[in-house]
């Protein structure tokens, strides 16, 4: 079996067994992953190797796939809150805040009714935990996707400020570009639900009627941050240009003075060349002289002993 394929296998029986009821999905992964062994070794044991989510998981996993129209609103409105934020001052960023804590609370409460009809009741860790992966999904490009999947191993939380590690947070790699198909509740009349469900919240950006005269002030704010940054960087740049004139005017200095060194030098190398010359006229006229000497001396000896051996006779 391919890679490819293997991945896409992989992906629908997680699917399958993230479905169900939290108690039933260890038997039910052993189960199949020991029917897969025959079959395909790399797939079954990737399959036992699938971890079981906790209960917040869980439920966020089943309203993923019960309320998926639900949830597709809630990412949509995310990527809404995003884009929003970064033009937004902070009178109106906290007010996007208490509409995001308003959504995710209801959205938790109607996670909290999901679950009740599967016969699980939540306490309200479990709660805090469901709604904080809801506000995770509104934050961050990432957590919605693993949101998406269904595949949630443990619930999310991120600050908005650091980009989440969502490694341990859903069941495989490959999850982050998968969304679980939508599964209805089975029909048991057994089931019922023991909470009555609360209606669906409304999923919208509630508009700021003073939205148009913030963003002028924000805009007016803007400009004169923008006129003080000119305002330095002017006079940054005079000083820069002080600076650089100073060094043109020293680099002319030490040109000028490295010429004169220059023609000082090549004078100095002239007369060295004439007084070369002269030396060695000097020390041919020397030699000459030397020669001179050794005949006068030569000359001398012969007439000290012709006088000597005339004083003999």
């Amino acid at each position: 079996m391919e890679e490819q394929e293997r991945t896409e296998r992989l992906l629908a029986e997680a699917d399958d067994l993230y479905a169900l009821p939290t108690t039933d999905f260890t038997l039910a992964r052993d189960r199949r992953a020991a029917e897969l062994k025959a079959e395909d070794g790399a797939l079954a044991g990737a399959v036992k190797a699938l971890r079981k989510p906790t209960v917040a998981a869980w439920v966020v996993n089943l309203f993923v796939r019960r309320e998926a129209a639900e949830v597709d609103q809630l990412l949509d409105l995310g990527v809404a809150l995003r884009d929003a934020q970064e033009a937004l001052d902070g009178d109106e960023l906290r007010a996007l805040s208490r509409q995001r804590r308003q959504v995710t609370a209801a959205m938790a409460s109607r996670a909290r009714s999901v679950a009740a009809a599967e016969g699980q009741k939540l306490s309200q860790s479990v709660t805090d935990q469901v709604e904080a992966t809801f506000t995770a999904a509104l934050l961050d490009e990432q957590a919605a996707a693993a949101l998406r999947s269904g595949l949630l191993v443990q619930p999310i939380t991120v600050t908005g400020v650091e980009v989440p590690d969502l490694s341990g947070a859903v069941a495989l790699a490959s999850a982050l570009g998968f969304s679980a198909p939508p599964r209805e509740a089975p029909h048991d009349d057994a089931s019922a639900q023991s909470e009555e469900v609360p209606p669906r919240p409304a999923l919208r950006l509630v508009p700021d009627p003073e939205r148009s005269a913030k963003q002028r002030r924000a805009a007016k704010q803007e400009l004169a941050d923008a006129e003080r940054a000119l305002a330095r960087a002017a006079r940054a740049r005079r000083s820069a240009q002080r600076h650089v004139d100073d060094l043109q005017a020293r680099l002319l200095r030490v040109r000028s003075e490295a010429d004169e060194l220059r023609r000082r030098l090549a004078d100095l190398e002239t007369e060295a060349d004439e007084v070369e010359e002269e030396l060695g006229d000097a020390e041919a006229g020397r030699d000459e002289t030397d020669e001179e000497l050794a005949v006068a001396e030569s000359e001398r000896d012969e007439a000290a002993a012709a006088l000597a051996r005339l004083d003999d006779d």
